[in-house]
């Protein structure tokens, strides 16, 4: 275990230190969050956790790989899963596409092609394209998904004026693609969600396979993946997550900065930890950053600092045009 915590700070050590339970782990830009998921992974599976209980989702590849790299030097030939939550919930569907209506065969349609898809869908419900476009209408489609609206719910749903195009080619792509035996990204998160939400008999049973659930910038989760998280974290409620609201910048793809501000109301036996201590900047610059991240109305407090030499003043700069 020494070598697991050697030159961890303290509350890098409480959060490898953690085990059951849920874990808020507040980390600032740099302060070294992968060490500590990772050495967490590793300290789980030393506590005699079985490797197929835990899983560690991502929003990139690139990071999936690195937490792989690093957990495979701390505890060898331990198949711990990582990776997205596209592949995540990809991997859940080819073994439960039949509760969807679909076949473990499925094909999963790449942003062009689903644009291809979504352009057949707005002829055949003879839609007028003179104020809109196929891509503004697969951009509301896909907020309709994010927001865990189903095709079959649009029926009974008023929306906005700038929707309703989006609202009437929505069942008829969606039809499209079942009959294609297809899905998009969106359907991957979609299809899970709504089968966690409608099948508690198999929400239960996929609670207790994933037991130790880890979630890196949950400030960047929209609602269906939420609920995914949410879903499998009830009957073990060992959820972890990795974020900073300080750093939410994808609202206008579906993310929900709620989701990890509200994490300590929806977890109350929740551990909370602070990675304040910075490793890649210097002070003069954490100064400013924290001058003009306080006036942020919603936030979780944090107060970085660093060990690194003062460095050169921040200079501001500003220009007439991006030339």
């Amino acid at each position: 275990m020494d070598d697991l915590l050697h030159g961890l700070t303290e509350p890098q050590r409480e959060a490898v230190n953690h085990i059951d339970g849920p874990l808020l782990m507040l980390a600032g830009p740099g302060s070294g969050k992968t060490r500590v998921v990772t050495h967490r992974i590793a300290n789980l599976l030393r506590q005699g956790i079985p490797a197929w209980q835990i899983v560690a989702l991502t929003f990139t590849n690139k990071a999936a790989d690195e937490m792989r790299m690093r957990v495979e030097a701390l505890a060898p030939g331990q198949p711990v899963w990582m990776g997205t939550f596209h592949r995540f919930c990809a991997r859940l569907l080819r073994r439960y596409a039949s509760m969807v209506g679909l076949r473990e065969n499925y094909s999963i349609l790449d942003a062009a092609d689903s644009r291809v898809a979504i352009k057949r869908a707005c002829e055949v419900a003879e839609v007028s394209l003179s104020h809109t476009s196929p891509d503004a209408v697969a951009g509301i489609i896909s907020r309709f998904k994010n927001r865990l609206v189903t095709a079959e719910m649009m029926a009974g749903l008023q929306v906005k004026h700038n929707e309703q195009v989006a609202a009437q080619v929505y069942p008829v792509y969606n039809q499209l693609m079942m009959t294609a035996n297809a899905v998009d990204f969106d359907d991957l998160l979609l299809h899970v969600a709504v089968l966690l939400r409608e099948n508690g008999e198999l929400r239960a049973e996929l609670d207790s396979r994933y037991r130790y659930i880890l979630v890196d910038e949950y400030q960047d989760t929209n609602l269906a993946q939420y609920a995914i998280v949410r879903a499998l974290s009830i009957d073990y409620p060992n959820l972890s997550v990795t974020g900073d609201p300080d750093q939410s910048i994808y609202g206008w793809r579906g993310a929900d900065i709620n989701n990890i501000l509200d994490f300590e109301n929806d977890y109350p036996a929740v551990k909370t930890v602070r990675l304040e201590q910075n490793y890649r900047s210097t002070p003069n610059i954490l100064r400013v950053a924290d001058q003009l991240i306080r006036s942020n109305r919603r936030r979780k407090h944090k107060q970085l600092f660093t060990a690194n030499p003062e460095g050169e003043p921040v200079v501001l700069k500003s220009y007439r045009d991006s030339k």
